[in-house]
C-alpha cells in the first residue's frame, strides 16, 4: 500500500487577536513533515464560502509547499472546473507542475455543493456542460505548440498559446471524482485517475473500484492499484474517550458540510462518494479511528477489496500538536506493516 495525505487547511477570521495565516502555516508544517516520514502526495480541497477560512486559492497553496518539499506529489481534490476560466487555470496549474519539477497531480471535479454554485452565480444545471468544455480547453492549452482558438458555449479564445507548458509531457496526471457507476466508467474511458470519498462505506469502495477497474480492462489497459485514490479519515486515539470526541467532531463536521450541500428544495447532495443514510452510522463505517491495532484492521479490510493507495484525512485530530503525534504514529507503527505489503 502507498499512503498519501488528504485535507483542508483554515484561516480564521477576527479581529487582532487572531492570526488568519496560524492554520495556513500550521497545514504547511504539518505536509514538511509528512514528507519526512514517508508519505507519497498530499490532495488539497478547494471550497469557497465556507465560513470556516477553508483552503479556496488551492494551487497557491501547493506552489508555497512544492517550494519546502522535494519529493512530495502535490494535488488537487479536487478543483471545480465550472468556476475556472480554463486558460488562466491551465498556466496556473503548469506554472506549479513546472515549478515543482512535474509533481502536479491535477485533481478536478464538476463540484457538488448549492452554496458555492449560488455564490459564483453559476447554475448547478450547467455544471457538466462547463466541466466538459473547461476540461477540453485545459488539455488543449498543455499540448498544443501552435496557436488554438476555442469558440464555445461558455468561452472564447483567439489565437493563445498558453505559456508556460507543464514539466510532465503529455500533462499532468488527472485525477477525478467519481462515485456513479456511469461517471466512474467515464473517467476510466478516458485514460484517468479515480478518486474516491471518504464517507464510502468499504463495500462501495469495492464495487466502485471493481468498475474502474473493469473498464480500463475492457479498453486493452492494465489497471494499477496506484490509479485509485480512496480517502479515509484517520486518528490514532489514546483511549475510548479520545476517540469517541474526535468521532463526535468529524460527525459534526459532516453535518455542516451537508448542510451547505442542501439546495433550496430540501434535496442534499451527499458529496462525489454519495455516501448517504444514517450521518452517524456513515461516520462509524468510514473512519479509521482508535488504536494501532484498530486502525490496521480497517485498513486491511480495504486491502482485500483491492485498495493499494490511501489518501488519509487527518481533520479528526482536532489539529495541532495532537493531530502531529497521530501522523507520526501511524507512520512509525502503521504504514511500515501495509507499505512492505
Amino acid at each position: 500500500m502507498q499512503f498519501g495525505l488528504f485535507g483542508s487547511a483554515a484561516a480564521r477570521r477576527g479581529g487582532p487577536e487572531f492570526d488568519s495565516s496560524e492554520g495556513f502555516r500550521d497545514f504547511i508544517e504539518y505536509n514538511v513533515e509528512a514528507e519526512a516520514l514517508g508519505f507519497h502526495s498530499t490532495f488539497v480541497v478547494e471550497h469557497h464560502f465556507t465560513g470556516y477560512g477553508q483552503v479556496s486559492a488551492t494551487l497557491n497553496l501547493l506552489t508555497w509547499l512544492g517550494a519546502r518539499t522535494r519529493r512530495l506529489r502535490l494535488g488537487t481534490a479536487v478543483i471545480v472546473l465550472p468556476w475556472h476560466n480554463p486558460v488562466l487555470l491551465a498556466e496556473q496549474a503548469a506554472t506549479l507542475d513546472l515549478l515543482s519539477g512535474g509533481r502536479l497531480d491535477f485533481g478536478i471535479g464538476k463540484g457538488y455543493r448549492y452554496n458555492e454554485f449560488a455564490g459564483f452565480c453559476v447554475p448547478m444545471e450547467e455544471a457538466d456542460a462547463r466541466f466538459d468544455e473547461c476540461l477540453d480547453v485545459i488539455l488543449k492549452a498543455w499540448t498544443a505548440d501552435e496557436p488554438f482558438s476555442h469558440q464555445g458555449k461558455y468561452w472564447q479564445f483567439d489565437s493563445i498559446v498558453v505559456e508556460p507548458p507543464p514539466a510532465q509531457r503529455p500533462h499532468p496526471q488527472i485525477w477525478m471524482g467519481a462515485g456513479s457507476e456511469n461517471s466512474i466508467r467515464r473517467v476510466a474511458a478516458q485514460g484517468f485517475n479515480l478518486l474516491l470519498g471518504q464517507y464510502a462505506a468499504p463495500r462501495d469502495v469495492a464495487w466502485n473500484i471493481a468498475v474502474y477497474k473493469s473498464e480500463v480492462e475492457a479498453r486493452g489497459r492494465r489497471f494499477d492499484p496506484m490509479q485509485v485514490g480512496v480517502t479515509r479519515a484517520f486518528f490514532v486515539a489514546e483511549n475510548r474517550a479520545e476517540r469517541e470526541a474526535a468521532m463526535n467532531r468529524r460527525l459534526q463536521n459532516r453535518m455542516r458540510q451537508l448542510k451547505l450541500a442542501t439546495r433550496p428544495d430540501g434535496t442534499v447532495h451527499g458529496g462525489p462518494d454519495r455516501a448517504t443514510g444514517d450521518p452517524r452510522a456513515v461516520n462509524e463505517a468510514s473512519a479509521m479511528y482508535g488504536n494501532p491495532d484498530d486502525i490496521a484492521k480497517k485498513l486491511e479490510e480495504l486491502r482485500e477489496v483491492g485498495v493499494g493507495y490511501v489518501l488519509l484525512n487527518g481533520g479528526g485530530s482536532g489539529g495541532g500538536d495532537r493531530g502531529r503525534e497521530s501522523l507520526r504514529r501511524f507512520a512509525r507503527e502503521i504504514m511500515p506493516v501495509f507499505a512492505a505489503r
